[in-house]
């Protein structure tokens, strides 16, 4: 690759910024992925998976417990469980994960100062900006399940999407979009709109994903995930 830094390059570059507000914020930024970076490391040589859904799916709901119950088993099948700290649908992953003895990760944000994190994780990092926690939430992982969720999920799913569709990941990773009245709409919605009236998507575009409400068949999908995935040298 061309325009890549060595450290003195890089510390250099920071320098040559003029504006002390911006030089300082990059300074922090660049800190945090350092430290994101590093807090990933220690899952290197796992499996992994990265589930993502809303804050503010209760836990007698029905897609709240085939979460628990998926991460239980994945959690039984060594395959560590992250998720973004927080109550919901991360709760639901994390429980799962966490009772059964497994490696249940949190990657927290901090939002207006408070730090919302759930009582089932057993390793955690927290980040401060969104940018760098997405980035880890989704470099960590060879697979990734979406379930109900708000912009936040979107954000991460269509990122997620992006990245596969212009093989900045490998298209064979695993993606689960767990929830199908949730999803076949969002989808339906794709096909008839972005695919047929505005052509701005292809139809092969929407075959990267599965779409389910079993978990036997995540969990079979998921449990076949390798320890290392290809991912394209300018990430």
């Amino acid at each position: 690759m061309t325009n890549q830094l060595n450290q003195e390059e890089l510390m250099k570059a920071i320098d040559n910024v003029r504006n002390k507000e911006y030089r300082d914020r990059l300074i922090r930024m660049a800190t945090e992925m350092a430290r994101g970076f590093d807090f990933m490391d220690n899952y290197d040589s796992d499996r992994v998976v990265t589930l993502y859904g809303s804050t503010m799916i209760k836990s007698n709901t029905t897609v709240y417990k085939k979460a628990v119950e998926l991460t239980t088993r994945l959690a039984k099948e060594g395959i560590v469980v992250v998720t973004g700290g927080g109550p919901g649908m991360m709760e639901a992953a994390n429980k799962g994960a966490f009772k059964a003895h497994g490696r249940s990760v949190g990657l927290n944000i901090f939002l207006n100062i408070k730090e919302r994190r759930n009582n089932f994780t057993s390793e955690n990092f927290s980040f401060n900006y969104f940018f760098a926690r997405k980035l880890i939430l989704a470099h960590i992982a060879q697979a990734y399940v979406y379930f109900p969720g708000g912009f936040g999920t979107m954000d991460e799913f269509f990122e997620m999407t992006t990245l596969m569709s212009t093989k900045k990941v490998d298209r064979k990773m695993p993606v689960i979009l767990f929830g199908k009245s949730y999803w076949d709409s969002l989808i339906k919605w794709m096909r008839e709109n972005p695919v047929k009236k505005y052509h701005t998507l292809t139809e092969e575009k929407l075959k990267l994903w599965t779409i389910t409400d079993d978990v036997d068949e995540a969990f079979d999908i998921l449990k076949k995930i390798p320890n290392k995935i290809n991912r394209h040298k300018s990430l």
